[in-house]
């Protein structure tokens, strides 16, 4: 039984494969088993997998013949893997050498149910470090800790879910596997149910994975109406923590986030079709109707003007709609 797990899902990196292989390989031990995902690649990926078979002997493709998307190709990887932990990368980044030993290391050494870590974000030539806002290191805390005031920058605004490393005991019994439904923001809602349903967490320094940026296939650069899914996304978290034992606690929260994503992507619908960015308004609109008004209100009279004012503007069309 292999002490870890790396899944990976990708679908047309031909241009990026060999980086990730490489480091992949750079990280190979008997401990460690390498899950590719590949959700039907239709460029020159398939055969560079090949090419590395010999070099990673503890790799395993799994080919979904249908583009099925990122959450389902991970939920394909969790299926088949193995481990007593299990980490992420996503086919564009790579590993330095040695970081999974560390990783592993860092979870044993603390004994919680996951740790997260920070990572390298490239762009071109640029690299830049990103940690997650953590506010202690290397100790134990509970995870829902992590995820208020509302105000603040907290774990669960930090949804990179390949900068960490998680015990498969999360995974049991069908649990934390991914939402299917959702295009993208799938991270996002994953991230809040891992904060509010795990016992222990910590965050640590280990600095070794890269996160690749303005790659033109990956899905944060579209603009089509696969964006718009983080509506539900969010409505999934909102919908968890209204029945949450802590609701009071964490509703600012998660409203003021939500409140967040709208004016963010209401401040980018430029780069939408005329259809998507009426969906966009649409949405929206329905979106703050079905926030807790008292708590909408206060997020709003906190908030900074100019995304105040286009979430006013909003929340105006959702009571004439009313």
């Amino acid at each position: 039984m292999p002490k870890l797990s790396v899944i990976v899902p990708f679908r047309n990196i031909q241009a990026y494969a060999h980086d990730m292989l490489r480091s992949l390989a750079n990280n190979a031990g008997p401990d460690t088993e390498f899950i590719l995902v590949d959700d039907c690649s239709t460029d020159g990926t398939p055969e560079i997998l090949d090419q590395w078979k010999q070099r990673l002997p503890r790799m395993t493709v799994i080919r979904q013949e249908k583009n099925k998307g990122v959450a389902q190709a991970r939920n394909a990887g969790l299926d088949a893997s193995d481990g007593t932990y299990v980490t992420f990368l996503d086919g564009d980044d790579w590993y330095e050498r040695g970081y999974l030993d560390e990783l592993v290391a860092s979870i044993e050494r603390l004994g919680c149910d996951f740790v997260r870590i920070g990572h390298i974000e490239v762009t071109g030539k640029e690299r830049v470090v990103r940690r997650p806002p953590a506010k202690a290191w290397d100790t134990v805390l509970r995870p829902r800790d992590g995820i208020a005031p509302a105000h603040e920058r907290t774990m669960v605004d930090y949804p990179f879910v390949w900068a960490g490393i998680y015990h498969r005991r999360l995974f049991e019994n069908g649990a934390m596997r991914y939402s299917t439904s959702l295009r993208t923001a799938e991270d996002r809602e994953w991230v809040w149910r891992l904060h509010l349903t795990a016992e222990s967490f910590a965050v640590t320094r280990p600095l070794g994975v890269f996160y690749r940026r303005g790659v033109t296939t990956s899905l944060t650069q579209i603009s089509d109406g696969r964006q718009l899914d983080f509506i539900p996304a969010h409505d999934a978290i909102l919908d968890d923590v209204l029945v949450d034992r802590e609701a009071e606690r964490f509703l600012p929260k998660i409203v003021r986030t939500y409140c967040a994503m709208i004016a963010f992507h209401m401040a980018n619908v430029h780069r939408y079709d005329p259809s998507t960015a009426r969906e966009l308004k649409r949405s929206s609109v329905a979106a703050l109707g079905r926030m807790p008004p008292a708590i909408l209100a206060r997020t709003l009279s906190e908030m900074d003007i100019p995304r105040s004012a286009v979430l006013r503007r909003l929340r105006s069309d959702a009571g004439k709609a009313a």
